[in-house]
């Protein structure tokens, strides 16, 4: 026979199968939320990178239009006005002519992004990026 267990007058609490449901909720939407988490985190620090280049190159422009002989290198961008993000590194590659080099960003392993770097290009005046990946 089925026993149906009740409060007494005066009895407080909750039973084990009360606690043991909203454990497992909880349990449930603690796996949904933090894959988003990361995910989330990952496109901020690959936002982060890209936004690094593109500041790097508004930068190394500044610097040439103050040095118009050039070239670039990635100590000038300071004096131009440019200021890394915490964990991101930036480098510029020139080229044989001054109007050609590569400003590469890049953040740090503990990121983990997919394509950690984001590369600007610039060939004949023309500015192309391609940003980095969550």
């Amino acid at each position: 026979m089925l026993k149906i267990f009740r409060k007494k007058d005066g009895q407080k609490g909750f039973t084990l199968i009360e606690l043991m449901i909203v454990i497992a909720i909880i349990g449930i939407l603690a796996a949904i939320a933090i894959p988003q988490f990361i995910q989330y985190r990952k496109r901020g620090y690959a936002a982060s990178v890209t936004t690094d280049c593109k500041n790097a190159y508004t930068a190394s422009v500044a610097y040439l239009v103050n040095h118009p002989t050039g070239p670039v290198a990635t100590a000038d961008l300071g004096t131009a006005g440019y200021t890394p993000t915490a964990g991101v590194t930036t480098t510029v590659s020139a080229r044989t002519d001054t109007s050609n080099y590569t400003i590469t960003s890049a953040g740090t392993a503990g990121w983990s992004l997919g394509t950690p770097n984001a590369v600007g290009a610039i060939t004949n005046s023309q500015y192309v990026i391609t940003p980095a990946k969550p």
